[in-house]
């Protein structure tokens, strides 16, 4: 079916574990997604099965990152995996993380490791066409010690890096929990987002009358910086899962 929706939008595999990826996909394929996020290049032929894209590659683990040089050989394997596999794939985009603080390492020390490891990946991540991201994830509730919990950190990044291929993944829900004030930060650091992560607050669930984000009044946001990028939900559903991210697709349709 042609994709009626202005964003393009896409789910996250993990969070829909009770279906397996081939009803996931179909399901995805017929409200219209454009990919699934999050899949592993061994399952790559079933989204293209469903004329479905992978919309994030893995690469390496969110505790063990960017921002320690000792982790820095074992990540950049990892991601330069990831971007091959993408790139063979004629997919756009792999994701790569911080990592959790450390004592030796200060946040501007991590900001600064983080860039130099990043620039080793680019020459390759450019020639292949693929943009890495990495996310933007809450250490209060979620991920206690990860260093990339602000926004305006992983901007510096995305700045220290200085290239069009390395972006950051906003993910709406971490941010609301971690620092608020979502559709200002969104036009002030539009520049360095390149994906966007979506969930209801609190208890990241499916969008409805009980949390507190209100989704339309964000896509609007989002689309008022020209955003050209995917919208991935990545909620745990907590009714029949594809009826909720039917749901969630139409709330985000503005």
């Amino acid at each position: 079916m042609n994709n009626p929706q202005r964003f393009r939008q896409s789910v996250c595999r993990w969070c829909f574990e009770r279906l397996d990826l081939e009803t996931l996909a179909a399901g995805a394929a017929s409200m219209g997604l454009a990919g699934i996020d999050l899949v592993e290049p061994k399952d790559f032929d079933v989204l293209k099965r469903h004329n479905l894209i992978g919309t994030m590659t893995p690469s390496h683990s969110i505790e063990v990152g960017l921002n320690d040089p000792a982790n820095h050989a074992e990540c950049l394997t990892k991601i330069r995996a990831s971007i091959e596999a993408t790139s063979a794939a004629g997919f756009p985009n792999s994701i790569c993380f911080s990592g959790n603080r450390i004592p030796h390492i200060s946040d501007e020390d991590g900001i600064k490791n983080c860039v130099a490891a990043i620039k080793q990946v680019m020459a390759l991540a450019e020639a292949k066409k693929v943009t890495l991201h990495m996310e933007l994830l809450n250490s209060k509730l979620d991920h206690p010690g990860y260093m990339c919990d602000h926004t305006e950190w992983g901007a510096a990044v995305v700045r220290g890096v200085g290239s069009a291929r390395f972006k950051l993944v906003y993910d709406v829900y971490h941010m609301q929990v971690q620092e608020g004030d979502i559709i200002a930060t969104i036009g002030k650091h539009a520049e360095a987002i390149g994906h966007y992560h979506t969930a209801g607050v609190p208890g990241r669930h499916e969008f409805g009358a009980n949390q507190e984000l209100f989704y339309p009044a964000i896509m609007r946001a989002i689309s008022q910086t020209g955003f050209a990028g995917f919208v991935a939900h990545e909620f745990t559903p907590m009714g029949e899962p594809l009826a909720a991210l039917r749901e969630a697709v139409r709330i985000c349709s503005v």
